[in-house]
């Protein structure tokens, strides 16, 4: 029997791509023929035996097993349906096209055409693997009859014990500067506007020596990384950085750098850079929308409203506290406990024996 995973591009350091990457490992553990397709791979994938494009994808008979990881519009949520051995979908949810509307009309189609895919895969699945409670109620919305279990994405913390970047530390590092963070690709439904109107608030009113690190790539939404920049040259906020996109150690010094990290997205499917900021300790002060509350647990310090003046107030209470601080890392502390390693893995295998000894 052979277990193995598909998806449409592996890339590294994408959550997706190291969830991906660490379930191979777990399978392999378990002594299984395995191995990743897709339909691209990064270069920078580190062991070229990691992957292989799906040209050459190996026959399947009636006892394998096909992990589909379904993220957006791909060939592969059509070629699912035909392959004669027993299919898993690991859902990790689709931005909602509206988003992208006034950015990008490129992403906004083929979101779209992903929901669609997704509509059309509900009699498909024998399984689904869904990253959060969020994502999986999607799905009974859509009409999914099939077992939906909620999966956590497998995260191997130990990786972030790497070193990291000493020319961002010391760059940033010793200069009195509180560092605000966040974590995410520039798009749309992050909402990174709202990350910069509530740091302009918090550095007019609170903190005039203060950072703001925005960390990720905006390839594909370069429309709206423009609009953030004339944003913050409207607001006349100052010392707000756009990183791009950077290697892995340097996330690892904005991480080891930052002070508290502020989310404002308003859609996510799990947001992995939440449990990264518990991991490294930094107090975490989101808006609670999507799967945010839900990944953040009893953890950080989660928001209903966007009013910026008063997520400033209480990104200052945190920083200036130390009795809160401790507070909400002691919690943060607690509830990154619940995505420990062995923990997810015991989970993977659970569901996954059902459906291997049906």
């Amino acid at each position: 029997m052979k277990i193995v995973q598909v998806l449409s591009c592996l890339l590294y350091g994408d959550a997706i791509g190291n969830d991906t990457l660490a379930i191979k490992g777990i399978i392999q553990e378990r002594g299984y023929e395995t191995q990743i397709y897709a339909d691209g791979i990064a270069a920078n994938i580190a062991h070229k035996s990691a992957a292989q494009e799906m040209s050459h994808i190996c026959r399947f008979d009636k006892n394998d097993i096909i992990l589909l990881h379904v993220a957006i519009a791909s060939r592969l949520n059509e070629w699912i349906k035909s392959q004669p051995c027993r299919k898993v979908m690991v859902w990790h949810n689709i931005t909602p096209p509206q988003f992208f509307e006034p950015y990008n009309t490129e992403s906004m189609s083929s979101c779209a055409k992903g929901w669609e895919q997704v509509r059309q895969l509900k009699d498909t699945f024998d399984m689904v693997l869904a990253a959060s409670e969020f994502n999986k109620k999607d799905l009974i919305d859509i009409g999914y009859n099939c077992p939906i279990h909620v999966l956590p994405i497998l995260i191997p913390f130990n990786e972030y014990n790497k070193t990291p970047s000493e020319r961002l530390l010391r760059k940033y590092g010793n200069d009195g500067f509180t560092n605000i963070i966040f974590v995410g690709r520039i798009a749309p439904n992050k909402k990174q506007q709202d990350v910069i109107r509530a740091f302009a608030d918090y550095q007019m009113h609170f903190n005039p020596k203060s950072r703001l690190f925005l960390v990720g790539n905006a390839a594909g939404c370069e429309n709206y990384e423009r609009q953030l920049k004339d944003y913050v040259a409207a607001l006349g906020v100052r010392n707000v950085h756009f990183t791009g996109h950077i290697k892995f150690d340097e996330i690892l010094a904005y991480y080891k750098l930052a002070d508290l990290f502020l989310c404002q997205s308003e859609h996510e499917g799990f947001c992995v850079p939440l449990l990264e900021a518990m991991y490294f300790d930094v107090p975490v002060v989101a808006h609670e929308s999507s799967a945010i509350g839900e990944t953040i647990g009893g953890g950080g310090f989660l928001l209903k409203g966007k009013d910026s003046v008063e997520t400033a107030a209480v990104m200052n209470r945190i920083l200036t506290d130390g009795q809160l601080r401790q507070t909400v890392l002691a919690n943060q502390r607690e509830r990154l406990a619940d995505f420990q390693y062995d923990k997810v893995k015991a989970l993977f295998w659970k569901y996954m024996d059902e459906l291997i000894e049906q």
